[in-house]
């Protein structure tokens, strides 16, 4: 694994992680979530690992102060925990993405395989919804986030929220607050309320209803959409959810649905399984393109 800097066209050095190396013919970026980075994220280090074994070279896209991870400790379990993006910025999501796109090409990667996991998901619907550029040969989204949905059912939202304005409105919005948000991530007030109104981001709305579908329709290349059979935050059949994200697609019968059972948002335990879901996802999908070719 190498430590990578990618520079983005505001000036910000986006810090990611590459698994193999630009001699390889295909890559595939994963766009990480709201709280994850390749040291603290096992499923990133699990897919780098099995796909630059495979040939296939892999890069852990942190976006806005991903790469951020710091050590704090966690009173409700008495152990230190590690976290990250607790200060991002969700209006800069497409140029961030475009960021890591642009370095794959410009170390010469015939085949770009864009993915994303959990809120990077909806970061690469954003992206691929607007980009007018056809670099990306094929998609990987696991665990997509309805994000009103999310903001709904997680715990502790509505005090960190109300905390959140408080500080905002006293012109402390760098702070962090003095809980963890949603129980698992340590984040700022500005955070906290950009999330909040991060309507860039609220391209799944199969449960709240609350954000828009045409993103989805806006995608251009196929792929393969990846769910847990036990994430508890695509309601009670996420199949179903990741079956009605598809259908909202141009051409739904040319994407793949994959469910792993017993996994759950994040794929705990299953890290292998998922790292060969995207293995065998990205040959095969690869490979069906060079047949029509």
């Amino acid at each position: 694994m190498e430590i990578i800097k990618v520079n983005t066209k505001r000036g910000l050095e986006l810090r990611g992680a590459m698994f193999g190396n630009g001699s390889m013919q295909t890559v595939v970026i994963m766009v990480t979530g709201i709280c994850s980075n390749v040291f603290q994220n096992d499923l990133l280090a699990s897919t780098g690992k099995l796909l630059s074994e495979n040939g296939i070279a892999f890069i852990a896209a942190h976006t806005h102060d991903a790469f951020s991870c710091f050590a704090y400790t966690d009173h409700s379990i008495g152990k230190q925990r590690h976290s990250g993006v607790y200060n991002a910025d969700f209006t800069k999501v497409f140029e961030d993405v475009e960021s890591y796109v642009e370095f794959a090409r410009h170390l010469g990667f015939q085949n770009i395989v864009l993915g994303g996991h959990s809120l990077g998901s909806n970061k690469i619907i954003h992206y691929l919804a607007n980009t007018p550029d056809d670099y990306i040969k094929y998609f990987i989204i696991s665990s997509p986030v309805d994000l009103m949905h999310w903001w709904n059912v997680m715990p502790n939202i509505n005090i960190c929220f109300e905390k959140a304005k408080k500080l905002v409105s006293e012109n402390r919005g760098n702070e962090l607050l003095p809980y963890l948000f949603g129980g698992f991530s340590p984040m700022s007030a500005n955070t906290v309320l950009g999330l909040y109104n991060a309507d860039n981001l609220k391209n799944c709305p199969i449960i709240s209803s609350k954000g828009e579908t045409d993103s989805l329709y806006a995608i251009k290349p196929h792929g393969t959409f990846i769910i847990g059979s036990k994430d508890s935050i695509t309601g009670k059949n996420p199949k179903v959810f990741m079956e009605k994200l598809n259908s909202y697609t141009r051409a739904p019968k040319m994407n793949k649905i994959v469910q792993i059972l017993g996994a759950s948002h994040i794929f705990y335990g299953q890290q292998e399984t998922f790292a060969k879901t995207v293995l065998d996802s990205v040959q095969e999908g690869l490979g069906q393109i060079e047949l029509k070719l």
